[in-house]
């Protein structure tokens, strides 16, 4: 929990630093929020027992609740930041090995309103950079797809409208399967035509940097596409952009991601790092998503939503990072205090007691150990056990004296001896400079 919590407030400041509020959801939803907006893996949505009134299932992630949010609340929310860092649920087969739960927290940033193109989108990738950085997530690289430019692809090699989600969610297992595999999912299980297959592995097979973008310019049948123009344009302009920002290295044009969410409308993208422990190296995960908003604010007379709120996020998978984390950790500092107080010889608890009493007030973490006849060496032990960093020290002769010792716990030299002896005057203002 010290390390999680840490992760927590490290991912929070960087999201309060591009002007973000945080807003909270309800665990469950109404079954019709939640239906048909992941694709094949809405199976994976846990329905809470029907009884009597309305139909609610467990989240399964925190943006369709946001959606369902502006869509409440549009008129006074037009244009928001915001972060949102809870549990979501999935009725999944649990793997510990591939970092695969049933109950685990996202972290969520999302910019909601209109703009002018993929200004928003620049940087809720610098966002995430930021974040990767400051958690110390080393050799990472974001791949980054179009979902106009993927379908585009699809509709020129001749996949027919009805199937364009199904065997995109196919390609999407590019970066777990061979091409063999996914090719046989989209003809034997799909009832795509081989050819068909064949021309889109023409594509998705492609990856690189902004090179791979002009090849694609190159290629007229793609930019006659109008899906297909627009998604160019919108790369184009945003690789510009994350060139300002400083992050284009970290950028890999990607034509197989394609993300199974059936929501997303715009960019995609998915951070991944060699680090991973568990075997699966996407570490984020993100998109425009447009529509959302819209279906969840009825229709007007048109039959047209009643209200659309364009938006694009980031969703970080802490579980992962946290295992990343984890295995670096060799000694967790998990509790918060600053000061043990021990005594020698002697009860001494009262005073012990006392001196814990004025470090509160002066707002130190401080602890002692309860006991009425506390051996030294026990005292010394419990306080490198949780890593505490200093100790204040008090005798029969401290006491007649007013004065106490201050010993540096994170320091192993032999020179301290004792520790230095502090005027008990002094105490609570030498313990801050040290602190």
């Amino acid at each position: 929990m010290a390390v999680r919590e840490k992760m927590f407030s490290t991912i929070a400041s960087i999201f309060k630093r591009h002007g973000a509020v945080t807003i909270d959801t309800p665990v469950f939803e109404l079954t019709e929020i939640l239906a048909g907006k992941y694709g094949e893996d809405s199976k994976l949505i846990y329905d809470l027992a029907y009884q009597g009134g309305e139909q609610c299932s467990l989240r399964y992630d925190l943006t369709v609740p946001f959606a369902r949010f502006l869509a409440m609340n549009g008129k006074e929310y037009q244009n928001i930041k915001r972060y949102h860092i809870a549990k979501v649920y999935r009725r999944d087969q649990p793997s510990m090995s591939k970092g695969r739960l049933r109950e685990f927290y996202q972290c969520d940033f999302d910019i909601a309103g209109t703009y002018d193109p993929m200004i928003p989108d620049a940087e809720v990738l610098r966002i995430l950079c930021e974040t990767l950085d400051a958690l110390d997530i080393k050799k990472y690289t974001i791949k980054l797809n179009h979902r106009k430019i993927l379908d585009g692809i699809f509709e020129l090699c001749g996949v027919p409208a009805d199937s364009i989600r199904s065997i995109s969610s196919a390609v999407d297992k590019l970066d777990k399967l061979p091409w063999s595999d996914v090719k046989k999912e989209m003809t034997d299980e799909k009832g795509l035509a081989a050819e068909v297959a064949d021309k889109i592995g023409e594509y998705v097979q492609l990856k690189g940097n902004h090179l791979l973008l002009d090849r694609l310019y190159d290629d007229m049948k793609l930019v006659n596409n109008g899906k297909a123009s627009e998604g160019l344009q919108d790369m184009k302009l945003l690789l510009d952009y994350l060139d300002v920002f400083g992050i284009r290295d970290k950028i890999s044009f990607d034509l197989s991601l394609a993300r199974g969410l059936d929501y997303y409308t715009g960019i995609i993208y998915e951070a991944i790092t060699e680090e991973a422990t568990d075997g699966v190296g996407s570490i984020a995960a993100g998109g425009r998503y447009d529509n959302l908003v819209g279906m969840f604010s009825g229709t007007n007379k048109k039959g047209k939503p009643s209200l659309q709120i364009p938006c694009v996020g980031v969703s970080i998978g802490v579980e992962r990072v946290f295992s990343i984390l984890m295995a670096r950790q060799q000694a967790t500092k998990s509790k918060a205090t600053e000061v043990y107080v021990m005594s020698v010889g002697g009860s001494l608890l009262k005073d012990r007691m006392r001196i814990a009493r004025e470090l509160w007030d002066a707002g130190i973490n401080a602890s002692f150990m309860f006991k009425n006849k506390a051996k030294l060496d026990k005292q010394f032990t419990a306080c490198e056990k949780d890593q505490i960093p200093l100790a204040v020290i008090i005798g029969e002769d401290e006491l007649n004296q007013n004065v106490v010792k201050i010993k540096d716990m994170r320091q192993k030299d032999e020179a301290q001896g004792g520790g230095i002896t502090v005027e008990r005057n002094s105490m609570i203002r030498e313990l801050k400079a040290r602190l």
